[in-house]
């Protein structure tokens, strides 16, 4: 099987049952992401783990770590409801494993990202993202300074002002360059709308 067609086959896993439990998201009354507030800011920390695939397992936790403020308005994408955010985001690593200096790879990061809603019941909710951006060097790992982001969220209202949200989330270089080891992130957020 081709990587495009694993990444397809994961795609439909995810999407196929999200679909057919889920609330409809073509033209729903709130945006399950941003209710039907204009504007988001979101805190989001999350452990990094040695893969070179799109949705890692998470078995191989490395001492890599990212730190994330995030900054979102409600769109749309083809009539489904989205978020449109900047993004600022700090890598730190420690020490060593797997053969890799993780310390090498403490780094900025700016990017714009689309989140679109997968799915949403009641509380709970579901999307899908992407984004492209720089981090402030290259390095052995992601052999360039171009990114690119893929993002998967599940996300809990707690209130119409309060989200909590787990996420997986991948960068690499979209082979741009020699070397692309890519980043993987399972993490923890929190969204407040305002």
């Amino acid at each position: 099987m081709t990587f495009m067609k694993k990444i397809l086959a994961i795609l439909f896993a995810i999407v196929l049952p999200a679909f057919a439990m889920a609330d409809s998201c073509i033209l729903p009354e709130k945006n399950p992401f941003m209710g039907t507030y204009q504007q988001q800011i979101a805190f989001g920390i999350g452990q990094g783990f040695d893969t070179g695939i799109l949705l890692p397992p998470p078995v191989r936790p490395v001492p890599f770590y990212i730190g994330t403020i995030q900054y979102s308005q409600p769109t749309t994408f083809f009539r489904i409801p989205a978020r449109r955010s900047l993004n600022v985001s700090m890598t730190l690593g420690l020490d060593e494993k797997y053969g890799w200096k993780w310390q090498d790879f403490t780094i900025p990061m700016a990017y714009a990202t689309e989140d679109i809603a997968l799915f949403r019941y009641e509380r709970l909710y579901a999307g899908l993202g992407a984004g492209v951006g720089l981090q402030a060097q290259e390095n052995k790992r992601l052999g360039a300074k171009l990114i690119f982001e893929f993002k998967v969220t599940f996300g809990y209202n707690f209130n119409d002002e309060w989200a909590a949200e787990l996420f997986i989330q991948h960068f690499s270089n979209a082979n741009t360059a020699e070397e692309n080891n890519s980043y993987a992130f399972y993490g923890l957020g929190f969204t407040y709308n305002y």
